[in-house]
């Protein structure tokens, strides 16, 4: 039991999820933690590098079964989401992406020859793949994706474009929504496919140890068996979300450990006017009040996937989730900050890092505002999205 740990969850884990968590947390410390402080400056990660590692362990599409997946628990994929974002959110999103978003959207809604074609060299890392949903003009509303494929004999020509889409700049398969005369639909495309290109967005100030890109279709032309045949309507893609929100969930309190874990650590040794910094009232009662909110994230982020595993997990209970452990995270980190002074905006610690990163991770796979509308639409039964 750690000091953070006050309500002693960690005997509620099985000795394999402790495992898995202990298994990506060393990982992490060897080849995320003494590097991802320079990749964020430097705007870069070495992201092909990290796939492979990761899929040597099993992490890729890790809560899925067949094709090369490690078919494990929800809760140990959200462990390892846990422990992956404890070092970075954009490491995190990697993992996420070509997971919860990208294979489960092959896997869930994809023919077999599709799954065979993509699902195992992307559980291995040898293939990298990406989700475009978000569009330059439509990012909450995606209803209304300008996105287009249109029949042409027995092809598919897509047109359009998607905006903010991780792991584009480097995909080898990218899962394109678009709109078609009977609806949303799915379509595996190939990223060399002709009229495809992929722009790395560059100048952010956030998620900045991820590769993040603009995807452009310019009237590419895809065979029939290109689209997903089971993915019909935008229900398909938004089921994708749920799936990545989840990791999501056990991300945020990771990100929110290691914030507190670093600042608890520096108020114990910095010394001002002759006693430790976490000698003083005002200092307690921040600490305090963070490790109640994190224990209490950690509670949340535990019975969803226990849900997830009984079969019973709803999506507007992932909001709850999503909403409640992102925007405490960012509490936790923006406080961090304070008790850590001028050092809380140095790249020598995490904490402002973390902080930059939960801006995007609020905003990203429904803004906070999205999930109150889901949770009251819940509550009251009635839509007010439009």
């Amino acid at each position: 039991m750690t000091a953070l740990d006050l309500l002693d969850l960690d005997p509620s884990l099985t000795e394999e999820e402790r495992q898995i968590r202990d298994v990506v947390r060393r990982l992490v410390d060897d080849r995320v933690r003494p590097y991802v402080a320079d990749w964020y400056e430097e705007g870069r990660v070495p992201a092909r590098e990290l796939a492979r590692e990761f899929g040597k362990l099993g992490l890729l599409g890790m809560h899925l079964s067949g094709y090369g997946c490690a078919g494990a628990s929800a809760v140990a994929y959200g462990l390892a989401c846990q422990e992956l974002e404890a070092a970075d959110s954009g490491v995190r999103s990697l993992v996420s992406v070509q997971g919860s978003l990208a294979m489960y959207a092959i896997w869930r809604y994809g023919s077999e020859e599709q799954k065979q074609r993509w699902l195992p060299s992307m559980a291995t890392g040898e293939s990298i793949g990406c989700f475009g949903l978000t569009e330059p003009d439509h990012g909450s509303d995606p209803a209304s994706m300008a996105t287009r494929a249109r029949r042409d004999g027995d092809d598919w020509v897509l047109t359009g474009g998607k905006m903010w889409i991780t792991n584009a700049p480097i995909a080898d398969v990218a899962v394109i929504w678009a709109r078609t005369d009977d609806g949303v639909r799915g379509f595996a495309v190939p990223m060399d496919t002709p009229g495809v290109t992929a722009r790395e967005i560059r100048r952010k100030m956030s998620l900045r140890a991820s590769l993040t890109g603009e995807i452009v279709l310019d009237d590419v032309r895809l065979p029939a068996d290109a689209q997903l045949p089971e993915a019909v309507g935008l229900k398909a893609p938004l089921s994708c979300l749920t799936e990545a929100r989840h990791g999501i969930v056990w991300g945020a309190v990771g990100v929110a450990r290691d914030c507190l874990e670093t600042t608890l650590a520096y108020a114990t040794t910095r010394t001002q006017f002759g006693r430790p910094l976490a000698g003083f009232q005002l200092t307690q009662a921040k600490l305090a009040d963070m490790a109640v909110e994190l224990v209490k994230a950690q509670l949340l982020a535990l019975h969803l996937g226990r849900l997830a595993d009984a079969g019973r997990l709803r999506p507007d209970q992932v909001s709850v989730g999503k909403l409640n452990n992102v925007r405490e995270a960012l509490a936790i980190a923006r406080q961090c900050r304070t008790i850590l002074g001028a050092n809380g905006v140095s790249g020598e610690y995490p904490v402002l890092r973390h902080a930059n990163n939960l801006e995007s991770v609020l905003t990203y796979e429904g803004t906070s505002e999205i999930h109150q509308l889901i949770v009251g639409q819940r509550l009251t039964g009635l839509s007010a999205f439009a």
